[in-house]
């Protein structure tokens, strides 16, 4: 990869991690619902979602989901009901009380957990995420070269840009736990519920770009 094919990744990388997305509301509501710990947790389950998407594209396996009806249409349903799910226990959920949680550090550990497999499998269940990989990665190949190293350093950088941004939006999430007040809170997190609902929707009604 040529330097300017370089700088024309990274830029199209954080124009997409900071566009708000299922897995960067996520962040948000677990750094509003448990602190940053089990928000970090979520980061890494997100990230280990993405992980295996471009290593799926990479093997070739993007072009038989999009190749396949079938599996397209029942990923996207598991997808849609998945983020309809979330949405409501975002909704339903109540933001933390910082001061008892530092009281209570130690019953942060099934958050974490919770909020990994959350992530992981928000990650993984959208297949609109899968195919734009599957159409966004091979533009930075070098095909005369060996494929499977290049899309392990384009793997990489996106997921640490996508990682850092992630963080970020969970950073938010946590120190606005410290200024806001519960009823703010609640309804910031509300808002990443009605943002989950409003991405279910869209996925719902999506279809592939015709061939």
């Amino acid at each position: 990869m040529t330097p300017d094919t370089l700088v024309v990744y990274l830029v199209a990388s954080l124009a997409l991690a900071i566009t708000p997305g299922p897995t960067m509301l996520l962040a948000m509501s677990n750094g509003i619902a448990g602190g940053m710990r089990p928000a970090a947790c979520g980061v890494v389950g997100a990230s280990l979602g993405a992980t295996v998407l471009i290593a799926v594209v990479a093997l070739g396996l993007g072009s038989l989901l999009a190749a396949s009806e079938w599996l397209f249409n029942a990923m996207r349903v598991a997808g849609v009901v998945y983020l309809v799910w979330l949405g409501v226990k975002m909704w339903r959920s109540q933001p933390i009380d910082i001061h008892a949680a530092l009281a209570a550090a130690p019953a942060n550990a099934l958050n974490r957990r919770t909020a990994f497999l959350r992530s992981l499998t928000v990650a993984l269940s959208n297949p609109k995420t899968l195919l734009f990989f599957a159409a966004f990665l091979p533009q930075f190949i070098d095909t005369a070269a060996p494929q499977g190293p290049q899309y392990a350093v384009l793997g990489a950088i996106f997921i640490g840009i996508d990682s850092c941004v992630m963080l970020g939006y969970a950073a938010a999430g946590t120190h606005a736990v410290r200024w806001l007040s519960r009823r703010s809170l609640r309804l910031l997190n509300r808002g990443c519920a009605a943002g989950m609902w409003l991405l279910a929707a869209t996925l719902a009604v999506w279809r592939r770009p015709a061939a």
